[in-house]
């Protein structure tokens, strides 16, 4: 098996992309790699033609950014301990195209994705980002299932 150089994991903050971040981090650790930890900001619904009082669509999307900053840099610094080699990203736009142009940019050798294990109705309305990331990468996707979740 060839060494996994650069390790790329996606997060959303959520409990299943944390628990797949902890597989990520200590595959990057054991292979000394360097990991990117990528956040996608989904690419906002124009609300342009809407009233929102008090905030415009610039700025709603400003804010989106800055909140995503605060949230990437907490997470950092509880969860990364001793690990130094490691970047971050936080992009706008479509999860899984992110996600595969991100791998294809770093040059990742692995990708590292927690999965909702969403299925019947769910799965067929929201579709699944790891699923379309893992029939389109070029380099190997690790899929993380949290316990419990759907088969």
């Amino acid at each position: 098996m060839k060494p996994f150089e650069k390790i790329l994991t996606a997060i959303d903050f959520s409990e299943s992309s944390d628990f797949a971040f902890e597989y990520a981090l200590t595959l990057a650790t054991q292979f000394q790699a360097e990991l990117t930890i990528l956040h996608v900001i989904n690419e906002p619904v124009d609300l342009r033609g809407f009233y929102v009082p008090h905030i415009s669509f610039e700025q709603l999307e400003k804010e989106i950014e800055e909140g995503a900053e605060k949230m990437m840099e907490k997470f950092c610094q509880t969860k990364m301990g001793d690990f130094t080699s490691y970047k971050t990203a936080i992009v706008t736009g479509i999860p899984y195209e992110e996600i595969i142009r991100k791998a294809e940019e770093t040059g990742a050798s692995l990708v590292v994705l927690g999965t909702h294990g969403r299925t019947g109705i769910d799965h067929l309305i929201f579709g699944s980002t790891a699923e379309r990331v893992v029939r389109s990468a070029a380099s190997p996707v690790l899929t993380i299932r949290m316990p419990g979740t759907a088969a």
